[in-house]
């Protein structure tokens, strides 16, 4: 079986202990991760070949960023050299009605005064069958945006599934800019994910009679939005996570799948959050490892939602969980008893 190729920044992420406020901290938690590395660890974990591609630079934290994929099984072998800085975000966990907080320190990394040469495509390519990215690469500067369009097309034009997370932040460009960029990627994308919010941060396709503030979803408003984009975009399937945000502790997850015929909805989960971070990467990776593994539509969605159902529990931007444990959740065993 061949390997999936994530590309983009894994990240220095400093946060708080526990629930205390940036100005109340006097000590930083120091871990990594970043979208796509998120999504790289889920499905070494699920036992899939995984590699993820960046950019980081030769001195310490750089190589600690690369360990912290290795101990997981990552092939962090593409991996190019350079620059002097790793990006870093500041997460402040949110609580009851007060929500999580980031900031981004992450100008001028390795990633995003990264060059076109740095990377050769076609070589990293090599027996790969997947190609992974999210539009939080592409938001990092023209260069990583010229840079993932030319990966996105290599990736094509060797048979290669590509999908793309849109994964819109607000903090890192405007909504023109990202309609812009994110448009131009989307002829080579092959399965579009989203959460509630994404199709109309960046394109515009607003999902009817919903306030994902209130928590208020509509599924036949979700419908149009995965008819829409398949249609502007030509994707051969869309799944778009469903989160009802009840309070920053709280939350129900679900989520649609459109295979281009059939819309399919998971079960629905009330979380009680740990660590919301990563949760939609490992919607994706789930989403990635059914498809791989040949699973149904159904039975691909429901194993993705139970898988970041389960990163919510865990803190740091990794699912560490197994493909046993995510299936014993998607089988109905959602009781959180003892195993003993």
């Amino acid at each position: 079986m061949g390997k999936v190729v994530t590309f983009g920044e894994i990240m220095l992420r400093l946060a708080p202990d526990g629930y205390h406020r940036f100005v109340q901290a006097q000590s930083y938690g120091a871990t990594y991760g970043g979208g796509e590395a998120n999504v790289a660890v889920s499905l070494a974990n699920f036992g899939l070949d995984a590699a993820f591609v960046t950019r980081l630079p030769k001195h310490e934290i750089g190589q600690a960023a690369v360990n912290s994929l290795r101990q997981f099984g990552v092939d962090t072998s593409r991996i190019v050299r350079g620059g002097s800085r790793v990006g870093i975000y500041f997460l402040e966990k949110g609580a009851s009605q007060r929500p999580s907080r980031v900031i981004y320190d992450r100008a001028n990394s390795a990633i995003a005064e990264a060059e076109a040469a740095d990377f050769d495509w076609n070589a990293i390519f090599d027996g790969a069958l997947w190609f992974h990215f999210t539009g939080i690469t592409p938001a990092l500067g023209d260069r990583t945006a010229a840079i993932a369009l030319e990966a996105a097309k290599t990736a094509k034009e060797k048979g290669l599934t590509v999908s793309c997370d849109l994964n819109y932040r607000k903090n890192l460009w405007s909504k023109e800019k990202a309609g812009q960029v994110m448009a131009g990627l989307m002829p080579f994308v092959d399965i579009c994910i989203a959460n509630e919010e994404d199709a109309a941060d960046v394109f515009g396709i607003k999902a009817r009679d919903t306030d994902v503030n209130s928590g208020a979803i509509s599924r036949e408003g979700y419908r149009e939005v995965a008819r829409t984009l398949v249609e502007r975009f030509r994707f051969r399937k869309v799944a778009i996570t469903l989160r009802e945000s009840i309070s920053a502790n709280d939350n129900n997850w679900a989520a649609m799948y459109y295979d281009g015929t059939e819309f399919f909805f998971s079960r629905k989960y009330a979380v009680r959050i740990v660590d919301r971070v990563g949760g939609g990467d490992s919607f994706g990776a789930g989403l990635i490892y059914g498809n791989i593994r040949g699973l149904g539509p159904r039975e691909t969605l429901e194993f993705a939602v139970a898988a970041s159902c389960l990163k919510h529990s865990i803190e740091g931007d990794f699912n560490q969980v197994s493909v046993d444990e995510v299936k014993k959740l998607a089988g109905g065993d959602a009781s959180g008893r003892v195993q003993r």
